[in-house]
């Protein structure tokens, strides 16, 4: 079988790509999976690398081979025809056009819209709420089937050590901080939570406390990011990564670094994150966050839709940016997803311009507090534990010649 996928940033690729292609070859090791990376801004640039990397049997293509694909450029090797695309991630466009020039039978995962009822004929929901949407959109009850959340085998297959990373110790215990892996969450928000993990440090001297890294962000980009310090408004202290990428220096403090976050979260008894893929992973994995929603430079956030691209507008950009994105966060009763799964508070959140000593004051709070800890993890745990399997129900739809008759 030959099965194409669009995707487009960290999490996507991490959350939804790695544990289903991951359940597919296990399944068909002779599949043909065509990856193809589109063009995003919530990518990193480092996507197919790592994707290379973890699936060699793949054939992977860059955002630019994607584009001119597209366009209607031959690429050596391509077939004429594949079995299936999937969309995992990106504007549904993207796997579209990938869709009219390979055809074959077209599916997505969570999203569709309505000019694209007619042509999806299968969407893969995460849940029943999901699947109301996918109703909304003009999906065919009898198209939708319910398989799950794939980021939560994405981040027990992590825990597990199931993609070839060796266990962690270096939060054991401690907490576990996740600065992103956004071009801008990576030039100032790791600065900024270096701030919050000295002042961590003084509250909690025996505390083992480690940053979690994304593979897509490269020694010398966090390098460069950490030693400028950030935007002044994130309040960051200038720091060093040590010549082998496993550890921030700050003056005499050292800071373990690790790429395999969840392998080392699952030892941790709190987490510090923003929003994103990774608080449903912390939460699959029963470990609670204090979720940070910086406001210190509101016009340097990634937003969806054409917002984004006022702030390239010389001059009045990046004020009509912020004001953009604070009308945003305004209309948002909640900003991780286990809070807006569970329709309530389980996990603290910190929104606005955010001072390092507001969030390291909280987290000593929270983690100290070791009855808390352990009754919001088994509240995540328990929230998520019926996604557990969601790789393999979408696997083996995707792979059933009868599936889609």
């Amino acid at each position: 079988m030959i099965l194409a996928l669009t995707a487009n940033g960290p999490g996507e690729f991490s959350g939804w790509v790695r544990p289903l292609l991951t359940a597919l070859y296990a399944r068909d090791p002779a599949l043909d999976a065509r990856i193809f990376f589109v063009p995003d801004d919530y990518a990193t640039g480092q996507e197919s690398a790592v994707a290379r990397a973890l699936f060699p049997q793949a054939h992977i293509y860059a955002p630019r081979e994607y584009v001119r694909f597209a366009l209607g450029a031959t690429l050596a090797g391509m077939p004429a025809h594949a079995d299936r695309v999937q969309y995992l991630g990106g504007d549904l466009l993207h796997a579209s056009r990938v869709h009219a020039r390979l055809g074959g039978v077209a599916t997505t995962y969570k999203f569709s819209r309505k000019n694209y009822a007619r042509t999806i004929v299968r969407a893969f929901a995460v849940d029943e709420a999901n699947r109301a949407q996918l109703l909304a959109w003009g999906t065919p009850s009898e198209r939708i089937l319910v398989v799950g959340n794939l980021a939560i085998d994405g981040a027990l297959g992590e825990a597990a050590g199931d993609f070839g990373d060796p266990p962690s110790d270096v939060a054991r215990d401690g907490i576990m901080i996740l600065p992103g892996s956004r071009k801008h969450e990576v030039a100032n928000l790791y600065s900024l939570f270096i701030t919050a993990a000295l002042h961590l440090r003084r509250r909690l001297p025996g505390v083992p406390i480690a940053f979690g890294r994304s593979p897509f962000t490269t020694d010398a980009e966090l390098r460069t990011a950490i030693q400028s310090g950030g935007d002044p408004r994130v309040y960051g202290t200038p720091a060093d990564l040590t010549a082998d990428g496993t550890a921030i220096r700050v003056g005499a403090e050292l800071f373990p670094v690790v790429s395999a976050t969840m392998r080392a979260a699952a030892r941790a008894r709190l987490a510090i994150t923003i929003p994103g893929t990774k608080v449903i992973e912390l939460g699959a994995l029963g470990i609670p966050a204090v979720v940070c929603i910086p406001l210190n430079a509101p016009e340097l956030a990634v937003i969806n839709g054409p917002l984004q691209y006022l702030g390239r507008l010389p001059g009045v950009g990046a004020p009509l940016k912020r004001a953009a994105v604070l009308a945003v966060v305004r209309r948002q009763a909640a900003f991780a997803q286990p809070n807006i799964d569970a329709g309530r508070m389980i996990v603290p959140e910190i929104v606005g311009t955010i001072m390092p000593a507001r969030i390291a004051a909280i987290a000593a709070e929270r983690y100290a507090d070791a009855a808390w800890c352990a009754q919001t993890g088994a509240e995540l745990r328990a929230l998520y534990a019926g996604h557990a399997g969601a790789a393999q129900r979408m696997s083996a739809a995707l792979l059933d010649p009868q599936g889609f008759s």
